[in-house]
């Protein structure tokens, strides 16, 4: 997968990934704004070329609060991130090249205000998706966000996705409705206490995706 070329799709505004990525970032800049004054923390697993996150933040009057981490594996998505970065002098916005997957990958930043998981989901199994979002007592401080996505093709999972949630002690903020075009977005909060991170964990793997076939985040 030419996971670079896959990001071209949010350059057509009129496309399925642009008009999730709007909605993301919305909630985002939403999520900033219900933080308590101060400093504040957000991490975001498979981060891709940052567009939510950092998009988000630029112009926020939060910005300068927010000490940032995104993780992600490719190393051409990882490098337009930290160059879009750098172009918005958003200094505290850390880029790190490796498996989001990995729970190491977090150390001293968790637990997080605001954990963005976007384009996750609905590229893992059902049982790792669970497991990802039992591990996230470990990212997410009490009344921290969670922001996800997973799109909603037969079987739709969204529905037990918030079951999932909610069962571990997160409260819905919201989620897009079953028809928008752009998928499942939800939000949820955590209110429960959080956990010690256990170093060296894996919360997923990546499906394979043969030729041809698109992932569907």
């Amino acid at each position: 997968m030419d996971w670079q070329a896959w990001h071209d799709e949010y350059d057509d505004p009129g496309s399925r990934l642009a008009q999730r990525l709007r909605v993301v970032q919305q909630r985002i800049r939403l999520a900033l704004d219900a933080c308590p004054a101060g400093p504040l923390r957000l991490v975001s697993l498979c981060a891709g070329q940052g567009r939510d996150v950092l998009e988000a933040l630029d112009g926020h009057p939060r910005r300068g609060d927010v000490l940032a981490r995104l993780v992600e594996l490719d190393p051409g998505n990882s490098a337009r991130a930290e160059e879009t970065a750098g172009a918005a002098g958003l200094e505290q916005v850390e880029v790190v090249t490796a498996d989001a997957a990995l729970t190491d990958h977090y150390q001293g930043m968790v637990p997080a205000d605001i954990v963005v998981a976007c384009g996750v989901f609905g590229n893992i199994t059902d049982e790792d998706v669970e497991r990802t979002i039992a591990t996230f007592a470990q990212l997410c401080r009490s009344g921290g966000t969670v922001i996800w996505t997973r799109h909603r093709r037969p079987p739709d999972l969204v529905p037990q996705i918030c079951r999932w949630f909610e069962d571990r002690g997160y409260h819905r903020e919201w989620l897009s409705e079953p028809g928008a075009h752009y998928g499942g977005v939800g939000v949820h909060r955590f209110t429960g206490s959080p956990q010690p991170l256990a170093a060296g964990r894996r919360m997923f793997t990546f499906a394979r995706h043969d030729e041809g076939q698109a992932p569907v985040g």
